[in-house]
């Protein structure tokens, strides 16, 4: 026990370090999951949580029997696989890319580029997209020019999801490209050298050397997206969404929205919010138990 408390205060400005991330989750993701229980009140802001009478499970009734319900899941659903699809391996092949020059100068103007639009706040990103895709923006001026007929991007429903995902990408390739570039430089140089004997080229020393080198941080991230498909950027598709897309950019968060906040109607938006959560903890769970067995990675 001695040794134990003494080996402790050797290190004890690796525990004040610990200490500052821990208390943020503590507070900010520990603590508000006692507001769970406002899922199965009927909760009054009058009577508090504890003194609001209990109704069960009505509110997640009343979502699963909601005419919107297979709108919101279908919505939601899509929006995140097609992140996965998508968004997800663009960084890998950036990464891939970038590892592949050799003009160091060129490729750190690269990265530098790819990185600046993750700085971007959100309101701007939006401000861009509707600057390059509002009926009278560049993009159809460009196909104007070309002798095409303009396209209303934003008020089409089956334009939203492409401008969202496209928006995605660019936002978060080069940010997403240096998990990648840093696992990249653990791969054992000799590797390479041993696959040059054997007469692979580049591409098969990519194939066969780079992307094993990097799989187990693929699984992983891969594991973290399908646990992130039902959380998508609110933000963004409240932005995006009007009233003519709103049949591909109405989804779950975005109706807890309009209950929770703008209709204060808290039990049900926190039951529905609540039923999010479970569904991206039933995926995370099953896509790890997939690669536990597929594979010797995974997340526990």
């Amino acid at each position: 026990m001695i040794a134990i408390v003494k080996a402790m205060i050797r290190s004890k400005a690796y525990y004040v370090m610990f200490f500052i991330p821990l208390v943020y989750f503590l507070v900010f993701h520990y603590v508000p999951m006692f507001g769970i229980l406002i899922a199965f009140k009927n909760y009054n802001v009058f009577q508090g949580v504890f003194d609001s009478p209990w109704v069960g499970t009505k509110y997640f009734r009343q979502f699963l029997t909601d005419p919107y319900f297979y709108k919101l899941v279908r919505n939601t659903l899509l929006i995140g696989l097609y992140h996965i699809m998508f968004s997800f391996p663009a960084p890998i092949v950036l990464a891939l890319l970038l590892n592949e020059l050799k003009h160091h100068v060129f490729k750190r103007f690269v990265q530098t580029v790819s990185y600046l639009p993750h700085f971007l706040s959100t309101v701007v990103v939006v401000g861009i997209i509707v600057n390059f895709m509002s009926y009278d923006g560049i993009m159809n001026q460009f196909m104007g020019l070309l002798g095409l007929e303009p396209v209303h991007f934003l008020m089409s429903p089956e334009w939203f999801r492409s401008i969202y995902i496209g928006s995605e990408i660019w936002q978060g390739i080069g940010w997403g490209s240096i998990i990648y570039l840093a696992a990249l430089t653990a791969i054992d140089p000799q590797l390479y050298e041993a696959a040059t004997i054997d007469g692979a080229n580049r591409w098969k020393q990519m194939i066969h050397v780079t992307l094993p080198g990097i799989a187990p941080t693929i699984v992983i991230l891969l594991l973290f997206n399908i646990g992130a498909v039902m959380n998508v950027s609110f933000e963004k598709i409240l932005l995006l969404s009007n009233g003519s897309n709103q049949d591909a950019s109405d989804v779950i968060a975005l109706h807890v929205y309009r209950r929770g906040l703008i209709s204060s109607d808290f039990s049900y938006a926190t039951a529905v919010g609540l039923f999010n959560s479970v569904i991206a903890v039933l995926l995370l769970t099953f896509a790890n138990r997939v690669s536990k067995k597929v594979s010797e990675t995974s997340l526990w």
